[in-house]
């Protein structure tokens, strides 16, 4: 590639097979998050083989959390190392593998186990996708292709439900394993037909490789890295690395919550069961996917109306910030009609899916893409390790204990509110700590 051409400003002149390398990756994580949400819809089915109670459910949870958390110390690292190709397929392949074990479990202990390995494996699945986006994208667009991928996770969940349930009443919860597990391997096969870096990729044209590097001074260094990785330890000096890591470990354990817990809430509730549950939890992730979408629209919207980058971004996720505070009424309305309470619930995890859309793109905004798979590999154990506190500290605690007095829903309750709360407080912290823009020089001594 050579820049003497100029980047042309049209899409018919520019070529879109950057949104065919999008597409895989919504692919990715519409699989990623179908997988690890079978469990949540299996509970029922479980709790009466197995005997569980709300206690060793949240133990299992955390297990797949602590074992995501240590995957994603070292996932991001060895992303970068391998090159997004081999780097994705290799946990694409792993996690498939370990979605499907989960079928030939037969102890509570042994769903520990299955969950720990799933969740390590599944860790490689964002850093793979942000790297993948910052590689392919220009700055202008990576927040728009976040949303789109990002989208995958609740297209995954949106399945879950409608598939899952039906899968176990007809031939049993083991088939619901191995049946979306191995959907992991139908990817493996178009990732390796149709990926391949910008630079080295036959159906790129020079235009549009010229437009994906529009935002970089040298388009001759945009061609592969080959400068020296940075280590863990630098990138914790910046503060940028610690305003994306502290904002992953507020707002991500809220997901979980709604992943883990949201079938367990319209069953104890409402007293939904089997397929019954399948249009409300539908709902709610169709919801979270118009907000993944949207949450990339609102910055790309902001810049072409001549807003910098950062102060779009930033304000759209104040703007999404309060969108989630509604959910704080979800069980008093609730009290009128359940599919109010099933919609504010879908607004707040379509305002989580808008924030997570622009936060994974503040990295790639800040930072080089030599180390963009290894600080969202940081950011995401930070996720991971806040998921487990607000388990082991939180839910596991007091749902037991309310769930013994039989008063769940003052334990909803609680947990509703820390979701209203949650995003604000990490966009004010988020602010405190990089309130302008700042991308990180690596090259300065």
């Amino acid at each position: 590639m050579t820049p003497s051409t100029p980047v042309a400003t049209t899409s018919s002149t520019i070529g879109k097979y950057r949104w065919t390398i999008c597409s895989l990756v919504f692919f990715a994580t519409t699989v990623n998050y179908l997988d690890r949400a079978v469990i949540s819809l299996l509970k029922p089915y479980l709790e009466t083989e197995f005997h569980w109670n709300s206690g060793d459910y949240a133990n299992i949870e955390i297990a797949f959390k602590l074992a995501y958390s240590i995957g994603m110390l070292g996932v991001g690292r060895i992303i970068d190392k391998l090159g997004t190709k081999m780097g994705y397929a290799m946990s694409t392949f792993l996690w498939s593998l370990s979605a499907i074990g989960h079928a030939f479990v037969s102890s509570t202990f042994g769903f520990g186990v299955a969950r720990a390995f799933l969740g390590i494996t599944e860790a490689g699945n964002f850093p793979a996708a942000i790297k993948t986006t910052a590689e392919w994208f220009p700055q202008k667009e990576r927040a728009l292709a976040t949303g789109i991928f990002n989208s995958g996770s609740n297209v995954g969940a949106i399945i879950a439900p409608l598939t899952v349930p039906l899968i176990a009443e007809t031939i049993g919860w083991q088939w619901a394993f191995i049946i979306t597990g191995a959907l992991g391997f139908v990817w493996l096969i178009l990732w390796f037909v149709y990926y391949e870096v910008p630079a080295r990729h036959a159906k790129l044209t020079e235009a549009e490789f010229k437009y994906i590097h529009s935002d970089v001074d040298d388009l001759a260094a945009a061609s592969i890295e080959t400068k020296p990785k940075v280590s863990w330890f630098r990138l914790l000096s910046y503060r940028q690395t610690w305003a994306f890591v502290i904002g992953k470990f507020i707002t991500d354990p809220i997901w979980w919550f709604y992943l883990f817990w949201l079938p367990d809430f319209l069953n104890k509730q409402y007293g939904l069961k089997g397929t019954d549950i399948a249009m409300p939890v539908a709902l709610v992730y169709v919801l979270s996917s118009i907000g993944s979408v949207g949450g990339g629209w609102i910055p790309l919207n902001f810049i072409r109306n001549g807003w910098p980058a950062f102060k779009a971004r930033k304000t759209s996720m104040l703007l999404i910030a309060l969108c989630v505070f509604p959910i704080v009424f979800a069980q008093y309305l609730g009290q009128i009609n359940m599919w109010l309470a099933v919609i504010v619930i879908g607004i707040a995890a379509a305002a989580h899916q808008a924030w997570s859309a622009n936060i994974f793109t503040t990295v790639s905004d800040m930072f080089p893409n030599r180390t963009v798979a290894s600080v969202t590999g940081i950011g995401g154990m930070a996720g991971g390790l806040g998921g487990i506190l607000l388990s082991a500290l939180v839910q596991k605690r007091m749902f037991v204990y309310y769930e013994s007095i039989n008063q769940l829903d003052k334990a909803y309750f609680i947990m509703f509110l820390i979701c209203g709360g949650a995003y604000l407080v990490a966009w004010l912290i988020m602010h405190f700590l990089v309130p302008r823009m700042k991308p990180i020089n690596l090259d300065e001594a």
